[in-house]
Protein backbone atom coordinates (compact mmCIF):
# COMPACT_ATOMS: atom_id res chain seq x y z
CA UNK A 1 0.00 0.00 0.00
CA UNK A 2 1.44 3.47 -0.97
CA UNK A 3 1.42 6.32 1.08
CA UNK A 4 0.00 9.78 0.32
CA UNK A 5 2.63 13.03 1.71
CA UNK A 6 1.35 16.24 1.61
CA UNK A 7 4.15 19.02 0.85
CA UNK A 8 4.37 22.05 2.18
CA UNK A 9 1.41 24.14 3.39
CA UNK A 10 -0.94 22.01 1.95
CA UNK A 11 -4.11 20.26 3.80
CA UNK A 12 -5.92 16.87 2.52
CA UNK A 13 -9.38 17.56 2.93
CA UNK A 14 -12.30 14.86 2.34
CA UNK A 15 -15.16 16.84 1.23
CA UNK A 16 -18.63 17.19 2.73
CA UNK A 17 -20.61 16.55 0.13
CA UNK A 18 -23.76 14.68 -1.30
CA UNK A 19 -27.44 16.41 -1.04
CA UNK A 20 -28.44 18.33 1.50
CA UNK A 21 -31.50 19.93 2.89
CA UNK A 22 -32.22 23.78 3.27
CA UNK A 23 -34.06 24.85 6.61
CA UNK A 24 -37.43 25.14 4.42
CA UNK A 25 -36.70 21.11 3.16
CA UNK A 26 -35.30 21.79 -0.33
CA UNK A 27 -33.28 18.84 -1.10
CA UNK A 28 -30.18 19.88 -2.93
CA UNK A 29 -28.85 17.93 -5.34
CA UNK A 30 -24.39 17.56 -4.67
CA UNK A 31 -23.72 19.83 -7.94
CA UNK A 32 -25.29 22.72 -6.18
CA UNK A 33 -23.12 22.29 -3.36
CA UNK A 34 -19.94 22.16 -6.12
CA UNK A 35 -20.79 25.67 -6.93
CA UNK A 36 -20.94 27.07 -3.66
CA UNK A 37 -18.06 29.61 -2.98
CA UNK A 38 -17.33 27.83 0.32
CA UNK A 39 -17.10 24.46 1.23
CA UNK A 40 -16.59 22.06 3.91
CA UNK A 41 -15.17 18.74 4.78
CA UNK A 42 -12.47 16.45 7.52
CA UNK A 43 -8.94 16.80 7.41
CA UNK A 44 -7.33 13.77 6.74
CA UNK A 45 -3.64 15.08 6.10
CA UNK A 46 -1.50 18.24 6.29
CA UNK A 47 1.97 18.94 5.61
CA UNK A 48 4.84 19.67 7.63
CA UNK A 49 4.04 23.16 7.37
CA UNK A 50 5.55 26.94 5.71
CA UNK A 51 9.18 26.59 4.81
CA UNK A 52 11.48 28.97 6.86
CA UNK A 53 15.61 29.19 7.34
CA UNK A 54 17.08 27.51 10.26
CA UNK A 55 18.79 30.05 12.34
CA UNK A 56 20.94 27.07 13.46
CA UNK A 57 22.49 25.98 10.42
CA UNK A 58 26.27 27.54 9.27
CA UNK A 59 27.96 26.00 6.39
CA UNK A 60 31.49 28.29 7.63
CA UNK A 61 31.23 27.01 11.10
CA UNK A 62 32.56 22.93 10.17
CA UNK A 63 32.83 21.79 14.30
CA UNK A 64 29.18 22.18 14.75
CA UNK A 65 27.04 19.46 13.96
CA UNK A 66 25.08 19.71 10.25
CA UNK A 67 21.40 20.16 10.74
CA UNK A 68 18.90 20.97 8.15
CA UNK A 69 18.88 23.87 6.44
CA UNK A 70 15.14 24.52 6.57
CA UNK A 71 12.87 24.49 9.37
CA UNK A 72 9.06 24.00 9.22
CA UNK A 73 6.39 26.52 10.73
CA UNK A 74 3.55 23.78 11.12
CA UNK A 75 0.24 24.67 10.34
CA UNK A 76 -2.82 24.97 12.76
CA UNK A 77 -4.87 22.62 10.72
CA UNK A 78 -5.07 18.63 12.05
CA UNK A 79 -6.60 16.11 10.80
CA UNK A 80 -9.58 14.82 12.40
CA UNK A 81 -10.58 18.78 12.25
CA UNK A 82 -13.66 19.78 10.18
CA UNK A 83 -12.95 22.71 7.88
CA UNK A 84 -14.87 25.35 5.91
CA UNK A 85 -12.29 26.53 3.22
CA UNK A 86 -12.82 28.48 -0.56
CA UNK A 87 -13.48 26.48 -3.22
CA UNK A 88 -11.95 28.01 -6.17
CA UNK A 89 -8.70 27.69 -3.76
CA UNK A 90 -8.87 23.51 -3.78
CA UNK A 91 -7.78 21.02 -6.55
CA UNK A 92 -9.63 17.98 -6.63
CA UNK A 93 -7.49 14.80 -7.21
CA UNK A 94 -8.53 11.13 -6.98
CA UNK A 95 -6.44 8.67 -4.82
CA UNK A 96 -7.02 5.06 -4.12
CA UNK A 97 -10.74 5.64 -5.86
CA UNK A 98 -11.42 8.12 -3.16
CA UNK A 99 -12.45 11.97 -3.82
CA UNK A 100 -10.17 14.63 -2.23
CA UNK A 101 -9.12 18.38 -2.12
CA UNK A 102 -5.54 19.90 -1.60
CA UNK A 103 -6.07 23.07 -0.35
CA UNK A 104 -3.07 25.93 0.82
CA UNK A 105 -3.79 26.73 4.33
CA UNK A 106 -4.57 29.70 3.28
CA UNK A 107 -7.52 28.75 2.04
CA UNK A 108 -9.24 27.63 4.92
CA UNK A 109 -11.60 30.07 6.95
CA UNK A 110 -12.32 28.03 10.22
CA UNK A 111 -11.59 24.68 11.77
CA UNK A 112 -14.07 23.22 13.95
CA UNK A 113 -12.03 20.78 16.34
CA UNK A 114 -13.44 18.43 18.47
CA UNK A 115 -11.47 18.25 21.86
CA UNK A 116 -10.33 21.75 23.05
CA UNK A 117 -6.54 22.11 23.36
CA UNK A 118 -4.29 20.97 26.43
CA UNK A 119 -3.93 25.03 27.17
CA UNK A 120 -7.26 25.61 27.69
CA UNK A 121 -7.82 22.09 29.55
CA UNK A 122 -4.77 22.97 32.43
CA UNK A 123 -6.24 26.59 32.73
CA UNK A 124 -9.20 24.85 34.60
CA UNK A 125 -12.41 27.04 35.83
CA UNK A 126 -11.41 30.81 34.74
CA UNK A 127 -14.45 31.75 33.02
CA UNK A 128 -13.50 34.75 30.36
CA UNK A 129 -10.02 35.39 29.14
CA UNK A 130 -9.50 37.57 26.81
CA UNK A 131 -13.49 37.32 25.36
CA UNK A 132 -13.01 33.44 25.10
CA UNK A 133 -15.46 31.90 27.46
CA UNK A 134 -14.15 28.49 28.95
Amino acid sequence: MSELIIVGDRVLISPHGGERQTEAGLVLPATVAAREKVRSGRVVGVGPGYVTANPEFSEGEVWKPTGEVVRYLPLQARAGDFAFFLQKEAIEIMYEGEDFLIVPHSAILALVREETDDILNNLGEVGNIDGLIV
